[in-house]
């Protein structure tokens, strides 16, 4: 498997989202057994028993294995929060996990210093070994990194081509924060957009293919496809045996919408750079 990495961090370069999965632990062996090496998983999505029993199920080592989990806007309180990683590892039947993430920013006017130090003491007691956030806006990421007494080193954000997010992974980049992609090829107008069905036939491949290795070939980013096919689950990690010219990563670029946002719960979402 391909690696990214960051400053202090080193990750397969594409992983394997579990949100809203049916027979989790199957559907994570049968990803495993393809070639995942990174499975992400939430406290919220009520799979972290799947995917437990799917990454014991598959015969791949442990330590092979980059586990992602996120404690949920409810328990961004310390005490909460600490309790939260407890459930998790319990549910996941691990020691640790590989990246700890908190899944929104708190709705309820927590104080960061105390969400974030309720992350920062997870990594140094061993419960996690890397940290990050998700759904942070650029101001907020800021304000994280600056209390953290542990380096964030990932941002996780929803990504694709009908949705800008130049700002946010020009800040990432800058940051040394990796960027990973959720809900990548979520979006149902992607898979009759004659761009990518163009695209797609010059390639011979899928316009998840082309999708996913668009994003990976921007360079700090790791994409999260989801899948309950096997033959999806395949094809989607099969995106390192070509390359998209520059001409054709532009007209993807190009694709970009104002109302392409498809992650927007109410009273969770900030207001988005």
């Amino acid at each position: 498997m391909p690696m990214m990495s960051v400053p202090g961090l080193e990750i397969p370069a594409i992983g394997f989202g579990t949100s809203k999965l049916v027979h989790c632990d199957q559907v994570v062996a049968t990803a495993l057994r393809a070639g995942y090496r990174l499975i992400d998983t939430a406290r919220k999505y009520a799979t972290e028993e799947g995917v437990g029993e799917g990454i014991r199920a598959s015969g791949i080592p442990r330590q092979d294995i980059f586990v992602v989990t996120k404690v949920s806007h409810e328990n961004l309180r310390a005490a909460d929060f600490a309790r939260s990683v407890n459930e998790s590892l319990a549910a996941l039947k691990l020691d640790y996990v590989d990246l700890l993430l908190i899944n929104w920013p708190s709705p309820d006017g927590i104080p960061l210093a105390e969400t974030i130090g309720a992350l920062a003491r997870a990594k140094r007691v061993g419960l996690a070994r890397h940290i990050g956030v998700c759904n942070y806006t650029i101001a907020l990421l800021k304000d994280a990194m600056r209390v953290a007494s542990e380096p964030l080193t990932v941002l996780q954000a929803e990504y694709h081509p009908y949705l800008d997010q130049s700002k946010l992974l020009q800040f990432c980049r800058e940051a040394g924060l990796l960027f990973m992609a959720y809900c990548p090829v979520r979006h149902k107008d992607l898979f009759t957009d004659p761009v990518l069905v163009n695209i797609a036939h010059a390639h011979d491949k899928t316009v998840s293919q082309i999708v996913l290795r668009w994003l990976i070939q921007q360079g700090n980013i790791v994409p999260i496809p989801r899948s309950q096919s096997p033959q999806h689950i395949a094809e989607n990690i099969a995106v390192f045996d070509f390359e998209l010219t520059a001409e054709e990563m532009k007209a993807i670029f190009r694709l970009k919408r104002p109302d392409g946002r498809l992650s927007q719960p109410a009273g969770l979402a900030p207001h988005w750079d």
